[in-house]
């Protein structure tokens, strides 16, 4: 059956809005077409778009033919849905979840993507919860019995998982569905076994929608050195490497290799070549991934975690050697970050390896998330570090404990450290004042106001 005319315009204003890939929208089209149903109907159901979504652009297709003539505009609703989640953590808390209990834990996957869950946690003896907007919360659906929960877990390996599993008794995979994919941690535990799921958003979010300041696309545009990208587990570091990654790929006209476990973003060459691969999957380890990725004449590497010596020497090296390198680290700010990379390496060699950092270092993004103040959602707060003389200087004299004042400092470059971040978004009205005391470095700046009750 072929599609109508208005599912025709509701694919272009889909792409046109960038809430989905052209690709995307394209197979939806062509699985509508081929069982005849809606395409708004297709897309949700493969986790493409929430149900508001489809709802809001549907209502700009109505629009439309309402206006003749009137050219195909974006909508700006729809647009604006990207970036919010679909209910607060007060509704989610009175949906009823009971009926998927005797449902594989696909059903309950499906149920909680569109709720927009960042995770989901299913656990022996307790109720399954999920991580909202930066808080827990149990779902109203029965406790699950250890066989029970064994069972539906077993249905979501393949045998390779399955091998793992049996021979360490955890194992860490990408769990690719019809509705989405999930980065998925299986594991044993006193009461049984347990999985937790984590979102991967089905489309590459831009800098835009993250509400990431504007001026960090420039870490983009480097031909060389070292980007990373820092913050706590859960803090958005995936999603904002993403964001940079995909405006290289569609600003330059590189080759860009990404070393990941797993894999989690999928990135389409647009202008760029884009080679993806998996730890455990297609590579044994980050530093033999990294070494071949040297010999494959990369302009870009993507590390998706620096987590010992050897990466980081790598990166390091590909840095000075003329690539882009863009890579994650478990750490809480831009001079901790900084310092992490030099104390992996034996103290005999890190006068030599200062060197190198202060020649090579590009920036470093270090970010959280806080919760919004409504409810729907969370913001980021950055602490933003340039390079510059100043910052080479004090890297390579040992002095990183003074980077603090230059971030202070070098607010017209686009620095600025985590607490002007935070306050930013605290006299914007985003956030709380109890929030902004509990994720700042120095709490004691946004205590109690006169005449204020915190």
């Amino acid at each position: 059956m072929a599609l109508s005319k208005d599912e025709v315009l509701f694919g272009r204003i889909v792409v046109h809005n960038k809430l989905a890939s052209d690709s995307q929208v394209k197979e939806c089209m062509a699985i509508a077409e081929r069982e005849g149903k809606d395409l708004g109907a297709v897309l949700r159901a493969r986790g493409v778009l929430s149900e508001k979504q489809v709802d809001l652009v549907g209502q700009h297709v109505r629009k439309k033919n309402n206006e003749q003539g009137e050219a195909v505009s974006a909508a700006p609703a729809a647009a604006a849905e990207t970036a919010s989640p679909v209910v607060t953590v007060a509704e989610m808390t009175q949906r009823e979840f009971g009926r998927l209990a005797g449902e594989s834990l696909h059903e309950l996957l499906r149920e909680v993507r569109a709720c927009g869950v960042s995770d989901l946690h299913c656990q022996v003896g307790a109720p399954p919860f999920v991580r909202l907007h930066g808080s827990l919360v149990y779902l109203k659906h029965p406790p699950y019995q250890a066989d029970d929960l064994a069972e539906r877990i077993d249905a979501l390996l393949g045998d390779y998982e399955r091998g793992l599993f049996q021979k360490h008794w955890d194992v860490d995979f990408c769990l690719e569905t019809d509705h989405g994919r999930y980065r998925t941690s299986v594991f044993k535990e006193r009461l049984g076994t347990d999985v937790v799921f984590r979102v991967i958003p089905t489309r590459i979010p831009t800098v835009e929608e993250l509400h990431l300041p504007a001026h960090i696309k420039r870490f983009t545009r480097y031909s060389q050195g070292i980007v990373l990208i820092t913050g706590p587990a859960g803090s958005g570091k995936s999603a904002t490497m993403a964001a940079l990654v995909e405006l290289i790929n569609e600003e330059r006209y590189d080759h860009i290799v990404t070393v990941e476990d797993p894999i989690e973003y999928i990135f389409e060459s647009r202008n760029c070549n884009v080679n993806q691969r998996q730890v455990k999957i297609h590579t044994n380890s980050f530093v033999t991934a990294l070494r071949s990725a040297l010999r494959a004449d990369p302009d870009v590497i993507v590390i998706g975690e620096m987590r010992d010596l050897e990466t980081v020497s790598i990166a390091i090296t590909a840095a000075e050697t003329g690539h882009l390198v863009l890579a994650t680290l478990h750490t809480t700010n831009a001079v901790r970050s900084v310092d992490r990379i030099i104390d992996v390496f034996p103290p005999k060699e890190q006068p030599q390896i200062r060197a190198m950092v202060s020649e090579s270092m590009r920036g470093v993004i270090s970010q959280q998330l806080i919760p919004r103040r409504d409810g729907q959602g969370r913001e980021p707060a950055l602490e933003i570090m340039y390079s510059s003389p100043a910052v080479a200087n004090m890297i390579r004299e040992s002095k990183t404990f003074q980077l603090t004042s230059v971030l202070q400092t070098g607010a017209r470059q686009g620095m600025r450290l985590m607490d002007d971040s935070i306050q930013e978004l605290l006299g914007k009205g985003l956030i709380t004042r109890e929030a902004a005391c509990h994720y700042a470095n120095s709490p004691d700046r946004f205590g109690r106001q006169k005449g204020e009750m915190l």
